[in-house]
């Protein structure tokens, strides 16, 4: 992983960073599931694929299905997500202001494991499409932790590795920033534990996204 000396381009995670969507996500799957007729799990398993493009996710959660049963169920919870109204969803305290903050001195990203029509639809509910200069799905390249989704933005927006930083609450933000040889920042109030991220960052994460304009003032010159 990079070492990184003063961030150019800041390539945020959706879910469970800027946004608090946790709760709404479980809802979606598990509707999903009983419209497939399958079996319903707890929270903390489905908690545990948030970041993972959506296939990637129903796959991992019911291995024992065919790809054709995959596929459909990431349908079923597409349908789910779309036609929500999102109320159980909202931005984490402070993050519009954060990123209102950060959007005049530095390129701001956006790489999630949300489709297109499902990060659009928040991207608008939210107001915030025009913060960001670039964004990336899991259906439009691979899926985390693959690198190739913050190789793209990387390339769009003219910054290097060591120029990235990446800013994610789950494994797969940690394991794609090291992939691309990025530096990466964990928050701990994400869909994973923090114990389980601080061996990609040790010594820093962030337990409040509002604590982020500060840590960054660190990396800047005197």
């Amino acid at each position: 992983m990079s070492r990184l000396v003063l961030p150019r381009l800041i390539v945020f995670d959706w879910d469970g960073t800027l946004m608090d969507s946790e709760a709404q996500i479980v809802e979606c799957m598990r509707q999903a599931a009983a419209d497939m007729g399958w079996e319903a799990l707890d929270a903390r398993r489905i908690r545990d694929i948030i970041g993972l493009g959506l296939v990637q996710a129903v796959a991992a959660l019911y291995p024992e299905r065919d790809a054709a049963g995959h596929r459909a169920m990431a349908d079923r919870y597409r349908f789910h997500f779309l036609s929500d109204d999102l109320e159980r969803s909202a931005l984490f305290p402070g993050a519009r202001e954060v990123l209102e903050g950060l959007a005049d001195d530095y390129l701001l990203a956006v790489a999630t494991g949300k489709g297109r029509r499902g990060l659009d639809k928040v991207l608008e509910a939210t107001g915030l499409r025009e913060l960001f200069h670039a964004t990336r799905c899991a259906d439009e390249t691979e899926s985390k932790p693959h690198p190739r989704m913050l190789h793209e933005l990387m390339d769009e927006l003219g910054a290097m590795p060591h120029e990235t930083l990446v800013i994610g609450d789950t494994e797969f933000d940690m394991q794609m920033a090291r992939n691309a040889g990025a530096a990466a920042l964990p928050v701990s109030y994400g869909a994973h534990d923090i114990e389980r991220l601080k061996p990609y960052a040790p010594g820093i994460h962030l337990d409040d996204i509002r604590e982020l304009p500060q840590w960054l003032k660190t990396k800047e010159p005197a």
